[in-house]
């Protein structure tokens, strides 16, 4: 048996939670790979809408395990938040979830370093959204991480912890940034009571889990955070998240050996969209892209930030596909797109006067201007369609022209927020 992965193809926000969601009862587990509490997977159904952090999307179905990957930063404050909320809505999290022993925790000064490193920046700040991941991914990287399976132990967890809290102080103390004594002992407590919540879960070697589900026959989902575009080695670094977002990433923040992959689901938005500093070589600052950006409710899940807005960049998307070996295409939020006499699409890019399709070392804001080509809209209510043979001509001829730029298929089109708005083909 081999897992399914589902993954973002831009620069997040693609609305991989609602997919999951639906693919989830073809499968027996669902598991997150990387990233922290800043995916904002968004998922409606039923009236009611919800927004995970860290939590897999697949835990509203029918009892698949959830797993959290060793490949995940864990922030133990948020997410008791998050499950709480989830408990209090009638979810039994505590039978149907497990975290990976390997997964490396998120600590109060990991976010006072967060909003230190972005105020020296200046106006060459990244625009994470301060909850500490770059620095807990850093330390990750240089051996200097707080795991989970750290504080399992109640009698060392307290010493454990505040020996890597000394050394945050000394760092922050030499960046000219001084933690508040008061506002950390208050960060301190929250983050020590939530570890001791953390402790009522199922806490387990993930690896072990995952691989035995597999040589049990069963059917795992592997599920990404952010986007591809966001890949701290394949993205517009350094406008980047901290972890692997790309498929690869889902081989080491879960422990799956390559050969194990089979489908490749990549997600996209019919047009495009980016949160935060970095290139977005098609992005529109007329009133097209505030139509744009009005009609999809473009804000951010968890931050609420406005979300840049653009035309959807097919070079882009095929270095995207390339990179991960997308095998199925999953086009989001194509109702968005309903009123437009005429969509456009950038198909290359033209640096330096030269064209290209393929996607440079650098995107830099001005050194890239996309190359576009018009197509005809639609102009149907697409959240009334209900199956594909009620297409419009238009948008199966923009489907079309999608798949013939990408030379991959398109096997689910989504026409609206709720899970049952998602059509198949």
């Amino acid at each position: 048996m081999k897992v399914d992965v589902l993954l973002g193809l831009q620069w997040g926000d693609e609305g991989k939670g609602k997919v999951v969601d639906v693919l989830t009862p073809r499968y027996d587990a669902v598991a997150r790979f990387q990233g922290g509490p800043n995916a904002g997977h968004t998922l409606e159904f039923d009236g009611k809408k919800y927004v995970l952090r860290s939590i897999p999307s697949g835990i509203f179905q029918s009892g698949q395990t959830n797993l959290i990957g060793n490949g995940v930063v864990l922030d133990p404050v948020l997410f008791r938040e998050e499950a709480e909320a989830l408990e209090a809505s009638g979810v039994n999290l505590k039978k149907v979830l497990k975290l990976s022993r390997k997964a490396h925790l998120i600590l109060p000064t990991h976010r006072l370093l967060d909003a230190a490193g972005e105020k020296a920046k200046g106006d060459a700040k990244i625009g994470t959204t301060g909850k500490g991941i770059g620095p807990t991914y850093t330390d990750k990287i240089s051996r200097n991480g707080l795991r989970l399976g750290d504080v399992e132990n109640p009698a060392t967890a307290k010493g454990k912890y505040e020996s890597h809290r000394d050394a945050h102080l000394r760092r922050l103390a030499d960046m000219g940034c001084p933690a508040d004594s008061e506002t950390l002992a208050r960060m301190e407590t929250a983050w020590l009571d939530a570890i001791e919540y953390l402790r009522g879960f199922d806490i387990v070697d993930s690896e072990f889990v995952v691989n035995k589900l597999l040589s049990e026959g069963k059917k795992v989902l592997c599920e990404g955070a952010q986007g591809t575009m966001l890949d701290v080695d394949f993205g517009s670094y350094p406008f980047v998240t901290s972890s692997n977002t790309v498929c690869a990433g889902a081989c080491t923040g879960l422990g799956i050996a390559p050969n194990r992959i089979g489908e490749v689901f990549g997600i996209f938005k019919a047009y495009c969209t980016r949160v935060g500093a970095g290139p977005f070589p098609t992005e529109l600052f007329d009133e097209t892209g505030k139509t744009i950006r009005d009609l999809g409710h473009e804000y951010g899940a968890v931050t609420g930030r406005e979300r840049r807005c653009g035309w959807i960049d097919l070079v882009a998307l095929r270095y995207a596909i390339m990179i991960n070996g997308v095998t199925q295409l999953i086009m989001m939020k194509s109702d968005v797109l309903d009123g437009f006499d005429t969509i456009r699409a950038c198909v290359a890019y033209k640096i330096n006067g030269k064209e290209t399709r393929d996607f440079p070392f650098s995107i830099e804001t001005g050194s890239v201007e996309p190359v576009y080509v018009d197509i005809p809209g639609w102009k149907t209510p697409m959240t009334a369609v209900t199956s594909e043979a009620q297409f419009p001509a238009a948008f199966k001829a923009y489907i079309e022209f999608l798949e013939k730029a990408l030379a991959t298929p398109i096997t689910i089109v989504s026409v609206g927020p709720d899970r049952t708005q998602t059509i198949e083909r």
